[in-house]
């Protein structure tokens, strides 16, 4: 039962077997009212003619009862007395009355009494029910099922009341049967085939059902098996196979191949961040090592500015590698509203120490408001601004302007300019197009790809281009706040 296999075998036979029983039950159902439906009708036939005679006046001995063993016949008067039975009728059910015996006034040869029921008032006593005289009602008769035994013989069969007036105003009623063994048989052979073809019919789905089902399961089978060895082999290369099938097992198959590449390359990525973290970290530790060991051995030559330099720049790279560790881990941006124009204008106004002096371009009286973190933003227009000195020659600006539904915000430069062809990889982390100058100016390669996580986490981008004054311009844009 943990099978999948076998829970869609069981519920495939269980569905079919239930409609199998319900079709079954409405086959036999139909069969059996069309059946007894044609007995009716063989029924009301026989009375109307036994009751066509009667009407005419045919005396009881004279009525021709034909089929008398297929279509027993008895007649009864107004107080249920029979006057007219078939011939080798012996019994009876199911007509209201069990007598079989003609009654005395109705004896063999005899013939409706006129002083039975013909009076002067008899037509004024007719309620509107009865036929009239010499007439056989016109209403539909009335079925009942009951027994007769003919001949020694006791049968099922269904009979029909047919009501007739005599010439002299006698109401009898005929009742005529119909024999129900053909009904009975059909009904009896058609369940019993159907008893004995629904269990090989069950097999045959279950079988069919399981068969397909292995089939059907065989690759997810394959894939669990690679997915088992990529698990055990930690080997993220290699890839599940995918069926030539278009169905959702390939797509499966797919997109397990999909997620397994994006795993190696996160693997890859976070590989590499180790890699070059512990790189970035090494040097200034052993830097500083370095200058607390000579300083230990001869105090008279403590570098102190390059003690606190190295320190410095630790620190800086510690808080770039937490930053990112936060990033990585999914950290919500928030959804407070930011001014963007007052916050460039307060981290220029902070830089002091710059060597080169920053150009604020920011229209007054505009709304720049977009929702994120604070801290975060400030951090990118830092690091864009960080970016700037380190490659102007003498011109750095920064412009905030509207821009469709959101804001952008331009650091621009007159230096060297980002070769087209890396304009995104400096977007990688510890990526360095200038590394020599980049490492003496304690840049590790972080700035450029936290600002761009953190743009794309508000919803943002982060490009680069050639600036009007021949050097960098990185645009950052996020949308503005509802």
């Amino acid at each position: 039962m943990r099978s999948v296999r076998a829970r869609a075998a069981i519920g495939a036979t269980l569905v079919v077997a239930v409609a199998l029983v319900a079709a079954g039950l409405a086959v036999l159902l139909v069969l059996r009212a069309n059946l007894i439906d044609q007995a009716d009708l063989q029924a009301e036939v026989a009375a109307r003619e036994v009751a066509g005679q009667l009407a005419t006046g045919t005396p009881y001995d004279e009525l021709e009862l034909d089929d008398e063993e297929d279509h027993p016949v008895q007649v009864t008067d107004e107080e249920g007395r029979a006057v007219v039975v078939s011939k080798d009728l012996r019994a009876i059910t199911g007509t209201g009355t069990s007598g079989v015996t003609p009654a005395p006034s109705a004896s063999a040869g005899a013939s409706p009494s006129p002083g039975d029921g013909d009076d002067d008032d008899a037509d004024d006593d007719d309620d509107g029910s009865r036929p009239g005289r010499g007439e056989v009602s016109s209403d539909d008769p009335d079925f009942s099922d009951g027994t007769a035994t003919v001949d020694g013989t006791t049968a099922d069969y269904r009979f029909a009341a047919v009501e007739a007036t005599t010439p002299d105003g006698v109401t009898l009623t005929v009742y005529a049967g119909a024999p129900l063994a053909a009904e009975q048989e059909a009904v009896n052979t058609v369940r019993g085939a159907m008893l004995t073809g629904l269990p090989l019919l069950l097999v045959v789905v279950a079988g069919v059902t399981w068969l397909v089902t292995r089939r059907a399961l065989r690759p997810v089978e394959g894939i669990r098996r690679e997915m088992a060895a990529i698990t055990a082999s930690e080997d993220l290369a290699r890839r599940v196979p995918e069926p030539g099938s278009r169905d959702e097992i390939a797509a499966l198959a797919r997109t397990t191949n999909e997620t397994l590449t994006v795993l190696e390359a996160s693997v890859e990525r976070q590989r590499r961040f180790v890699a070059d973290a512990s790189h970035e970290l090494r040097s200034p530790i052993a830097s500083l090592r370095t200058q607390l060991e000579v300083a230990e051995a001869h105090p008279e030559l403590l570098d102190l500015p390059g003690a606190v330099a190295d320190t410095v720049r630790l620190q800086v790279l510690a808080a770039d590698l937490l930053l990112l560790a936060r990033l990585d881990a999914g950290e919500k941006p928030g959804s407070a509203t930011v001014e963007l124009g007052a916050l460039v204008r307060e981290e220029v106004s902070q830089r002091t120490g710059d060597r080169i002096a920053v150009g604020v371009e920011v229209p007054q009286g505009g709304a720049f408001e977009v929702n994120g973190s604070r801290g975060q933003l400030s951090r990118v227009i830092g690091n864009l601004l960080d970016n700037a000195q380190r490659h102007a020659e003498g011109s750095v600006a920064v412009s905030v302007a509207a821009d469709g539904r959101g804001v952008r915000v331009e650091v621009r430069d007159d230096g060297a300019g980002v070769p087209e062809d890396e304009r995104e990889r400096i977007f990688e982390r510890f990526v360095r197009l200038d590394d020599a100058r980049s490492r003496d100016d304690g840049g590790a390669g972080l700035g450029l790809a936290i600002a761009r996580d953190v743009a794309s986490r508000h919803g943002g981008t982060l490009t680069v281009d050639r600036a009007a004054e021949g050097g960098a311009a990185f645009r950052l844009w996020l949308p503005r706040s509802a």
